[in-house]
């Protein structure tokens, strides 16, 4: 089995449901509160695992409860977790997350131990990176660190996944060494300038970054699927999602990320990739929290061969 390498942060997600997100100087009163393993390259760690994938995970966290617990739950989902830091005298990242009855959600996260993750740390981990058939790596760690995975990659000739949330500007010397990007809407905006209120929008959007060097551009929106851009197999084009009534959304792109990376180290093309991604985070809206919500390899090959008549492009 090919390996997966994901690099990125690791939170613990402290959410409470509210009946609506609220506005600045407001306070809800909200209901259930709860605690969740989660952090965007923990949460596609899993979600890789979960697909079946092989997965090495790099990441850091503290010498602190939130921190060890999140590693045990790593390690029942069968990652490989050698190159995870434990920093001292300094606390493992959280994520305050809000989330409406409509299933929208409000997050603000602290770094902590996430951006104690260095770019020396990435070349001790040699034998992970030369283990790696393809790297998934965000942006909840510093940029710097995230330059110095890249390049990594690129001297070992290792594809690169880069899921660039949270949304913020990136240098040339990471996008052109990026093989596949997956944007939401507004993290391609915040990248490229080019507002995406249709295909249109996304397809100047998709031109932009291949300027900019990448191969394979993905451009997730939500229900509506993904616009897929990579000149190697034709024009632009949308790949339909499923319509489901969404809880949390708390994590599914990052359920869509972890996904995608298996079916792609598994040879399957871009778009069966694509619309198993699709099928794995439709099944993770459905529940609430980030982890707790991931689904198996089996429910998303189920969920994916019953629903393919369901698929939609609006």
């Amino acid at each position: 089995m090919k390996k997966i390498l994901v690099v990125g942060s690791s939170n613990t997600d402290l959410i409470i449901q509210v009946p609506e997100i609220p506005r600045p100087g407001e306070t809800v009163l909200g209901s259930r509160f709860q605690t969740f393993p989660g952090g965007k390259g923990a949460n596609q760690a899993v979600a890789a695992a979960r697909a079946g994938g092989e997965v090495i995970f790099i990441a850091a966290v503290g010498d602190d409860p939130y921190g060890s617990e999140a590693v045990k739950g790593y390690r029942r989902d069968r990652i490989n977790c050698e190159d995870i830091k434990v920093c001292r005298d300094t606390p493992s990242g959280i994520a305050l997350i809000s989330v409406s009855e409509k299933g929208e959600n409000a997050i603000s996260v602290a770094p902590g131990a996430n951006y104690k993750l260095s770019p020396e740390d990435m070349e001790e981990a040699e034998a992970a990176f030369d283990e790696a058939d393809l790297m998934l790596i965000q942006l909840e760690i510093t940029l710097d660190t995230v330059h110095r995975a890249v390049e990594i990659c690129e001297e070992l000739r290792t594809r690169v996944i880069l899921n660039p949330a949270p949304a913020t500007d990136l240098p040339d010397g990471i996008l052109n060494r990026t093989d596949i990007i997956t944007p939401n809407e507004a993290e391609a905006e915040r990248l490229t300038g080019i507002r995406i209120r249709n295909e249109k929008g996304a397809w100047k959007a998709a031109e932009w970054l291949h300027r900019k060097g990448v191969r394979t551009v993905i451009i997730t929106l939500g229900a509506r699927g993904a616009y897929l851009s990579d000149p190697a197999t034709g024009p632009g084009r949308m790949i339909p999602g499923f319509a489901v009534n969404a809880v949390d959304t708390t994590a599914a792109g990052d359920v869509f990320n972890g996904q995608l990376a298996v079916a792609l180290s598994e040879g399957k093309s871009l778009e069966h990739a694509i619309g198993l991604a699709h099928a794995a985070a439709a099944l993770s809206v459905q529940k609430t929290g980030a982890q707790s919500s991931i689904p198996m390899r089996e429910e998303t090959d189920y969920f994916y061969q019953a629903n393919l008549a369901n698929q939609h492009t609006k």
